[in-house]
């Protein structure tokens, strides 16, 4: 369940050269760390590695998950989970709904998909929580639901976008442990951009610091 990065790069439209060549090697369970400026090209590694690039950019090199070739394949059909520093969740869904909408299709029966939710939100600390609408939470709560809902998917990696960053310090903190314990209870690997030293300290996982070219 490896994610292997394999001399992975990017090039801007109508950019002459790569905006970073990255190769790096992340196991199950470990979280890897992506640190550097604003404008090095963080989320766009981010983007090339779940399949997200916008048009006109240039992508070389090769993603490997779980052995597989997962290159030239669609977003979708790569099981690459993504969470963003915004813990969003659909505002016209109950917080239950919300983390049906993510659960993988090998889920099925209405009996075993509300199993699967209550679950998922009795180990994010929102049991009974089901009917509730998203905006009465609490933002650590969001986060918790945001992340359930992530893995409800079965993703075999993740991406996380400076997933901690809105969060005040104590929450910081608890939403560190909570993901990083559920990340190694899955045993996934995941790849992490955060500017807070503190979250690579935290992730104990590699860290790869992309700076500007030329830099």
């Amino acid at each position: 369940m490896s994610l292997v990065l394999e001399k992975l790069m990017v090039t801007l439209p109508r950019a002459d050269r790569p905006l970073f060549e990255v190769s790096l090697r992340v196991e199950p369970g470990q979280v890897a760390s992506v640190m550097g400026p604003s404008g090095v090209g963080k989320s766009t590694l981010l983007d090339a590695v779940g399949g997200h690039l916008a048009p006109g950019f240039r992508c070389a090199g090769r993603v490997w998950l779980a052995g597989r070739d997962v290159t030239a394949l669609p977003a979708e059909a790569r099981r690459i989970g993504l969470m963003f520093q915004e813990a969003l969740l659909f505002p016209h869904l109950s917080v239950g709904d919300n983390l049906a909408f993510g659960l993988s299709p090998a889920v099925r029966g209405r009996a075993a998909r509300r199993a699967a939710v209550a679950t998922a939100l009795e180990r994010a600390g929102l049991a009974g929580m089901e009917g509730r609408d998203p905006a009465t939470l609490s933002g650590g709560q969001r986060a918790r639901a945001a992340l359930m809902r992530t893995l409800l998917a079965d993703p075999a990696a993740l991406l996380l976008d400076e997933p901690f960053s809105r969060l005040d310090t104590g929450l910081r903190a608890e939403m560190r442990a909570f993901t990083f314990a559920h990340i190694a209870e899955r045993g996934i690997p995941v790849l992490m951009v955060t500017h807070d030293p503190e979250d690579a300290t935290a992730a104990a996982g590699p860290v790869l610091r992309l700076s500007a070219k030329g830099a």
